[in-house]
């Protein structure tokens, strides 16, 4: 009796919970995040932060009204959600606690996909299936219907497939139409609909392998290929200003765009995370955007396509709130709560902001209207919540470069990997410093230079100089200097210089090792601890053994791969004689470092131009030298010598390669052995 009534009571218990969840109300809060919240660093890394919204409520059916296969919705400033129920081929009205207001376009609708309300109330849906745009008033009314366009412009072939639309305080629609790839249609309401042309198309940018295929194909061949076709927008919202905002699936780091009236994209391409899949888009309160992708991801950008936030993901099938499976559409109301359509689970799901990003959305706004000073506040606030929030820094940086405090801003600047700002500070301080010293210096040169000729007008008659010259040429004549100043020589005459190696051995492998010590101990201080605009590392990360072990690695692997090359082909060169002239080829490395070392702490963004041009020209010294160095060392012509470079290269990936396959397979080895040695230990322990 007792087993009975435990079962019963088990059973009525599971029953309470099944109603109670059953009875859950529309909107249902959360306290807890399902989630993680990341954000990217100015290296370009993906780090965790604060959570930025956390989940507040999902509106799973509107009054009694079960939704089904939603594919768009939107927020008006009346308070009041669109929701485009495709499935239903209607459209639900409802308010914000997600209660029924009315419902419209049955028997009307086909295959709806897209909706966009202006501010009086009218409803303007792309319904696919039937070719047309439907707009209805503010009371569910169908008003009028917009077909295909007839101009000759938009194409007789080109069929009307509309998907998603905007429109502009003017009644221009903008419309995303499936396998148009020309771009947005742009259709006026004057004249029963005007076609005005297509707008922000994307661009195409064909690969060098696509470009030089399609230059080798006959004609019938090009005519079967596919061509380089730019992809059709996915989705796109309108901001107040009249800014369309497009998302598109294929384009990498463009996936994301900010369309001006010209339909030139205004975000400048290089944000660190764009989503490869996005779904949709909106314009958030704070000059922000906001990206959902397809598998539930949510991003936030500034409106200059900085990420500030991801977060969300995709549900595993046990339906946590939070959590998504297909987004469709995303929306953001007043109060800063976002908004997302789930078509699969057919709900709307809410996430409310952290006090973290309130006070960040704060800042954002301030800042993007110029107001610095007062953005200070909330940035500090944001600070001391996580003070490596780079966004923020950045933002504190370019506060203070507005008051004149550039020394705080530059430390700003470094924290944040902002280089514009940094390079905007520093031209200040530089220019302050100038304007303090430059007489100074002018006179301190002029001094040096007066102070060198009545030395040497000294030297001339008396050989004040005499000790000194005979002590330089004492250091000079040792044999291992001797042979490392040799690197001037071969610099400017590298035929005589290759000679001098080859037949008066002029150097040796202990003077070439020096060098290339010197070498190595350049490049870690130029890697290291040149100026922050040209700092590729990030600050603080050392790792200063695999930098040597590369660079000899390197050197050894070119100089035996080419020395094998040589000697199978006739070369005359020893492996001696190649191993020298490969590292004094090198010699402009250790003339322009120093230099570019310097300049790389005095330059802004402006004369990076002069680091980047002496870069690149020690790099073709080297290159000219390298060449002039295998042809001279083993006596070919300059045809041989450009097969045995290219033997060379194809040697070095080969060696590459079985050295991949010989770690692979000594990992496998050793797991294996690992295993075995755990099955053993396991078995003595039982």
């Amino acid at each position: 009796m007792k087993k009975v009534s435990k079962k019963l009571i088990f059973s009525l218990a599971a029953v309470l919970l099944a109603v109670m969840a059953a009875a859950v109300p529309a909107a249902q809060s959360i306290a807890d995040s399902p989630y993680r919240t990341y954000t990217v660093d100015g290296y370009g890394s993906v780090i965790e932060t604060q959570t930025a919204y956390l989940p507040y409520a999902t509106i799973t059916k509107v009054g009694e009204e079960a939704l089904s296969a939603p594919t768009d919705f939107m927020i008006t400033d009346d308070d009041l959600i669109y929701i485009l129920d495709s499935g239903n081929q209607r459209v639900v009205v409802s308010d914000m606690e997600g209660n029924l207001v009315r419902t419209f376009g049955e028997g009307t609708l086909v295959t709806p996909r897209g909706l966009y309300v202006t501010q009086d109330g009218t409803c303007y849906v792309a319904d696919r299936d039937a070719r047309s745009i439907f707009l209805f008033d503010k009371e569910g009314n169908l008003i009028h219907t917009y077909g295909k366009p007839s101009h000759p412009l938009y194409g007789s072939s080109q069929d009307f497939l509309p998907l998603k639309i905007v429109v502009n305080e003017a009644g221009t629609m903008y419309v995303i139409c499936e396998s148009n790839t020309n771009g947005i249609v742009q259709i006026s309401p004057v004249e029963d609909g005007t076609f005005l042309g297509y707008f922000g198309t994307n661009a195409t940018d064909p690969s060098l392998w696509r470009i030089v295929w399609r230059a080798i194909q006959t004609d019938a061949q090009r005519a079967k290929s596919q061509g380089n076709i730019p992809a059709t927008p996915d989705n796109m919202a309108i901001d107040e200003k009249g800014l369309i905002y497009t998302v598109t699936r294929g384009e990498e780091e463009h996936t994301l765009k900010r369309l001006n009236i010209a339909g030139t994209d205004m975000i400048d391409g290089a944000a660190d995370a764009y989503e490869d899949t996005p779904a949709a888009v909106t314009v958030g309160n704070h000059d922000n955007v906001f990206v959902a992708s397809t598998q539930g991801y949510i991003y936030e950008y500034t409106n200059e396509g900085e990420l500030l936030f991801v977060f969300g993901g995709s549900d595993d099938g046990q339906q946590r709130i939070g959590l998504s499976t297909k987004l469709e559409a995303i929306q953001v109301d007043r109060e800063d709560r976002i908004y997302v359509l789930d078509s699969d689970n057919a709900w709307i799901q809410i996430y409310e902001p952290t006090e973290f990003t309130g006070l960040l959305h704060q800042a954002l706004y301030l800042f993007s209207k110029g107001r610095y000073t007062e953005s200070k506040e909330p940035l500090t606030e944001v600070l001391k919540m996580n003070n490596l929030f780079d966004y923020a820094n950045m933002a504190m940086g370019r506060a203070l470069i507005q008051e004149e405090k550039y020394e705080e801003a530059i430390s700003y600047a470094k924290i944040s990997k902002d280089f514009e700002g940094y390079s905007d500070a520093f031209w200040e301080i530089r220019n302050d410093w100038l304007k303090r010293n430059l007489v100074v210096v002018i006179l301190a040169v002029l001094g040096l230079w007066i102070l060198c000729k009545i030395v040497k007008l000294l030297d001339r008659k008396k050989g004040i100089l005499k000790p000194v010259k005979a002590l330089l040429a004492k250091v000079g004549n040792v044999k291992l200097i001797r042979q490392m100043r040799y690197m001037f020589y071969f610099m400017r005459h590298p035929l005589d210089g290759c000679y001098g190696i080859k037949r008066q051995e002029r150097v040796s492998v202990k003077s070439a090792n020096f060098l290339l010590g010197i070498m190595i101990l350049f490049f870690i201080i130029n890697k290291y601890f040149c100026g922050f605009l040209l700092k590729t590392v990030r600050e603080g990360s050392y790792d200063i053994v695999s930098d040597i072990g590369m660079i000899v690695i390197a050197l050894v692997l070119v100089t035996g791969c080419n020395y094998l090359i040589c000697t199978i082909n006739d070369g005359e060169g020893r492996l001696k004689h190649i191993y020298c002239s490969f590292v004094y080829s090198l010699s402009p490395y250790l003339v322009f470092t120093p230099v570019i070392f310097i300049l790389s702490h005095v330059v802004t963004n402006n004369e990076v131009f002069f680091v980047e041009f002496a870069q690149l020209f020690m790099l073709v010294w080297i290159g000219v030298l390298l060449f002039i160095s295998i042809r001279e060392i083993n006596n070919y012509t300059i045809k041989e010598t450009v097969k045995i470079i290219g033997l060379t290269v194809f040697t070095i990936l080969i060696a590459l390669l079985l050295a991949f396959i010989i770690y692979v397979l000594w990992s496998q080895v050793f797991d294996f052995v690992r295993s075995i040695i755990g099955e053993v230990v396991y078995k003595i322990g039982n």
